[in-house]
């Protein structure tokens, strides 16, 4: 019997931080924000989004989906909330701002309006793979780019919990460039 090694990984494990919500009337996301993913950042994911420091990560961080739950069991569900980065955002030694509508979903029923009186909360959070219902990855060039010497994408829909690191596009009949932004 020959006995093998199994490499495992799990990030089945929660990490302790802080969180806070943006004031905005409509509870959605910001209309702008650092992602460059513009009105889509608004309503992705049902509106459950947010913004963060330290994961942002110089911008691969975006569109990463985190189970983000806050730990007042008075006050706060056991499962949280599943939120997708759609900005960069400080807060105070928070790691994510929230949006309205994100942050009243960590609460139990009738609870929500203790919760955003209380204005940062602690919290743990894990990365999660990322769902969008049917949606596959798009790629859709956004409208900064200027043709023809700047193309500007945002990456829409990835799936699973990994960072695109890097895209490579090459024009047909012309020389190849790699580029990182």
């Amino acid at each position: 019997m020959v006995l093998l090694p199994a490499l495992c990984y799990s990030q089945d494990y929660f990490v302790r931080s802080r969180a806070t919500y943006y004031g905005i009337p409509d509870c959605l996301g910001t209309p702008s924000g650092a992602c460059g993913f513009g009105e889509y950042r608004r309503t992705a994911n049902d509106a459950n989004v947010a913004g963060v420091s330290r994961l942002y990560k110089n911008g691969t961080g975006c569109g990463a989906c985190y189970q983000v739950r806050c730990t007042n069991p008075y006050l706060c569900t056991d499962n949280g909330v599943n939120i997708v980065v759609t900005d960069y955002g400080e807060g105070d030694n928070t790691d994510f701002i929230l949006s309205p509508r994100a942050y009243a979903r960590m609460a139990r029923s009738d609870t929500a309006a203790q919760l955003f009186a209380y204005g940062v909360v602690d919290v743990e959070y894990q990365r999660i793979p990322c769902s969008y219902g049917g949606y596959k990855l798009q790629i859709k060039v956004n409208g900064h780019s200027r043709y023809p010497s700047y193309l500007a994408i945002v990456i829409q829909y990835q799936p699973g919990n990994k960072e695109i690191l890097a895209v490579d596009i090459w024009q047909v009949k012309h020389c190849y460039n790699a580029s990182r932004n």
